[in-house]
């Protein structure tokens, strides 16, 4: 799945997360689909696990549930 925010792309699969951010510097994070959390109060998306902790908010909660769907997760915190 592909999903276009206005800070870049989601590109998810079933078992992994990648986010890239549009910018001269083309910012790229991934995670495995184990290490991420959705947050359905402020839309959004974050990941942990070895030391290294990202967040990334998204436009809407529509985004954040086909997001849900596509990895398997449920949003905590919702709205």
């Amino acid at each position: 799945m592909i999903l276009e925010f206005s800070q870049g792309k989601l590109i998810a699969n079933p078992n992994e997360l990648m986010v890239r951010l549009n910018g001269p510097g083309r910012i790229t994070l991934q995670a495995a689909a184990d290490a991420v959390e959705l947050v359905g109060i402020a839309n959004v998306v974050t990941a942990f696990g070895g030391g290294i902790s990202w967040s990334v908010q998204l436009d809407s909660h529509d985004q954040l549930e086909a997001l849900a769907e596509e990895l398997g997760l449920e949003i905590k915190g919702a709205r």
